[in-house]
């Protein structure tokens, strides 16, 4: 069969060819791979939960923090608002955190209040209902609340209720694309994908049929819903625009997730962008969670997922792009098209049994 490209394309594939350097040292000159796995041995002696110990290392300064607002009385959720004083009109991100759709809480994540408020972004980190107390699609329309909040009341904290973003990981990446990609959720809520200005997504699932694990067939059940839980089924080219960041070492979700949605979008004629590491590295985290780590502070030498990040945003707010500072050979731009195709799919690979928020590993046992 002859080879042809795709009559309309307006979305771009960015392929991150850079390895993460394996130790870090910090400005002040300490090792940040001894230190943060130290300091997450005795965060998790104390209690805390996977990526909530990067907290412990993320500073108070430069932004301030309006905790615990309702944006749903009926149910009780709440949002934490990072902003900035005296500022005005500023884009605005809404954080999904992940944890298997059963586990995590926006107080886990100051990290990325901190990372994304540094940029000169309005950041609300909401809560929602989780698993096994809510099934599907539970927490998807508890996000679309915080996003109708959002619209409604950002202008008060100094953000532009018509530059809003939505970003997730890990399972909040599928939540916030279930927003992007279908349009009945943010209709429910009075609204419609036009009050998205875009989506980040951090290693999120988005084609992850069949479900073989007993409470991921619970939470999505029954079978004849399935379907109705995976973005990629959506896909119809109308979109707001998309960028899905992955780890091709990641192996709690598989990047497949990530090449197969954005082959989808593009091939459909809507706007997608890609960041794709081939691998993934920082102290006391595996590439899964790491790949959302090295935007806090300590990490952020690490990688440039957090530049990335930062010029999406700004292209898509119409602001002047800030370019990722990297080596000239760390991207390289592909046109998606049928003579040079993503790979073929593997299969799905998230944990058989519930292990939510991706707790920290060793780096040297």
């Amino acid at each position: 069969m002859k080879q042809t490209e795709p009559t309309r394309y307006h979305g771009r594939l960015r392929r991150a060819e850079r390895s993460v350097p394996p130790v870090l040292l910090h400005e002040t000159g300490y090792d940040v791979r001894k230190f943060l796995i130290s300091i997450a041995t005795l965060c998790l002696l104390a209690g805390c939960s996977g990526l909530g110990v990067l907290n412990t290392l993320t500073t108070d300064d430069g932004y301030a923090v309006a905790s615990n607002i309702p944006y749903d009385n009926d149910t009780g959720q709440s949002l934490d608002l990072y902003n900035i004083r005296g500022s005005r009109n500023l884009p605005v991100v809404i954080f999904l955190y992940g944890g298997r759709w059963s586990q995590g809480s926006k107080d886990d994540f100051k990290f990325v209040g901190q990372a994304l408020t540094s940029q000169g972004f309005i950041t609300v980190i909401p809560d929602y209902r989780k698993y096994p107390q809510a099934r599907f699609p539970t927490f998807v329309q508890d996000a679309a609340k915080a996003v109708k909040w959002t619209r409604d009341n950002i202008a008060r904290y100094g953000g532009d209720p018509n530059r809003i973003f939505v970003m997730g990981h890990s399972a909040g990446a599928h939540i916030a694309a279930m927003l992007a990609l279908n349009g009945d959720y943010l209709k429910a809520v009075g609204g419609s994908r036009s009050w998205l200005k875009g989506m980040i997504g951090l290693a999120g699932p988005y084609d992850f049929l069949p479900l073989t694990a007993p409470d991921l067939r619970d939470l999505f059940g029954p079978p004849d819903r399935y379907e109705q839980s995976q973005p990629i089924l959506f896909v119809d080219g109308k979109n707001p625009p998309l960028l899905l960041l992955h780890a091709e070492d990641d192996q709690t979700v598989l990047v497949k997730n990530t090449r197969n949605l954005a082959r989808a979008v593009a091939a459909a004629g809507g706007p997608v962008e890609t960041l794709i590491y081939p691998k993934v590295g920082c102290p006391a985290f595996n590439s899964h969670s790491c790949i959302l780590a090295t935007i806090a502070a300590p990490l952020r030498r690490q990688s440039d997922v957090l530049a990335g990040i930062t010029d999406f945003i700004r292209r898509r707010s119409g602001l002047a792009p800030q370019r990722p500072d990297v080596s000239p050979d760390a991207e390289q731009t592909l046109p998606l098209t049928e003579s040079a195709p993503l790979p073929e799919p593997q299969p799905l690979q998230i944990e058989t049994e519930p292990q939510g928020q991706p707790q920290p590993v060793p780096v040297n046992p």
